[in-house]
């Protein structure tokens, strides 16, 4: 917590000094994943909350109900991999009750198991993680051989008409060769996909010359499909992804530039991690506890405006590329694995 820090009281605990309304929660349920990609855990692993120290259902739900009552419309289950919680079909019908958009993000490969039930959801959202359309080299950033697996339940997820946006960590030589495959991916298949940039987390060895910029991208795809070939859509409201599509194709594509463009003036995301600590940035190595004043019985609304109020504008504090690339400003932080994306 920062030195500074002070409580600020406000009828509306979701809103920051800036103005800005936080609608939407993310909600990591583990930190364990089947996959060990390169920019996500670090090589040599990280502790693990123990388990009687994660959020249960019945704590996700009440504390999912104490946003909803202040305003968040819409909520997303992340991990890790949330579907390795055994008790995740039970989180997801508990929070589906509140009455809130609803996301999942996954690596697909055990998807496959809850098509039964994630059917039944309606509009339901699903974001996948997949960096590489080549079996060798998702091996390669996963250290595991699960392509095929996680690549035909995309296709089922496509064939069963999911909400789906395909989510690509772009590194600049392992996967920035595959940028025009995956518009092809998209076209084909009718299927957004969004391009990441790379970005600093503890543990990913991160630096800006690994990064593939938006204008990298967007100068890729029109030299190679035509200048006069891009069609750029509006941005809507709290946007994450700047979108596009291609002329005379069914392609549907975004950028999420955080590193060269980034998006917080509209930023309304705020962040929950497994173990109950709520998270106002991505970036940021400031938290604070709400799980444990909910065990022991007591307020916590009050922690939430605390923290709300005291988020700083630009990637929590990361505001030009000599902080960016200063690995005291963010080797600090937690692991992405350990955030929930």
């Amino acid at each position: 917590m920062e030195a500074n820090m002070k409580e600020v009281k406000d009828k509306n605990i979701l809103t920051d000094s800036f103005g800005r309304r936080h609608s939407y929660l993310r909600i990591s349920l583990i930190e364990k994943c089947n996959l060990r990609c390169s920019y996500c855990m670090p090589a040599n692993g990280v502790p693990f909350t123990p388990n009687k120290s994660l959020m249960n259902p019945d704590e996700i739900y009440e504390i999912s109900k104490l946003f909803v009552k202040n305003g968040v419309d819409k909520i997303r289950l992340t991990g890790g991999e949330p579907l390795l919680r055994k008790d995740f079909e039970e989180i997801i019908f508990k929070v589906k009750t509140l009455g809130t958009k609803i996301s999942l993000t996954s690596n697909a490969i055990l998807i496959d198991r809850h098509l039964h039930y994630l059917r039944k959801i309606n509009q339901l959202s699903i974001n996948v993680s997949l960096d590489s359309l080549c079996k060798f080299k998702f091996k390669e950033i996963t250290l595991r051989d699960q392509f095929d697996n996680t690549y035909e339940n995309i296709l089922k997820l496509i064939k069963d008409r999911f909400n789906l946006k395909i989510n690509v960590v772009l590194i600049k030589g392992f996967n920035d060769n595959e940028i025009i495959d995956f518009i092809k991916f998209s076209s084909d298949h009718k299927v957004m996909v969004r391009f990441i940039e790379f970005m600093p987390f503890y543990g990913n060895k991160w630096d800006n010359s690994r990064c593939v910029s938006q204008d990298q991208i967007l100068n890729l795809i029109k030299s190679h499909f035509g200048k006069d070939s891009l069609i750029e859509h509006n941005n809507k409201k709290n946007f994450i992804a700047r979108e596009y599509s291609l002329k005379n194709t069914n392609s549907k594509f975004g950028i999420i530039s955080t590193i060269t463009n980034p998006f917080c003036d509209g930023c309304n995301r705020i962040r929950l991690t497994a173990n109950g600590k709520i998270k106002n940035c991505l970036f940021s190595n400031n938290e604070i506890d709400i799980l444990s004043p909910m065990r022991n019985g007591d307020p916590y609304e009050h922690l939430i405006n605390l923290i709300i109020k005291n988020k700083l504008h630009t990637r929590a504090g990361m505001d030009n590329f000599k902080k960016l690339n200063d690995p005291n400003f963010h080797s600090n932080n937690r692991s992405m694995i350990a955030i929930g994306g």
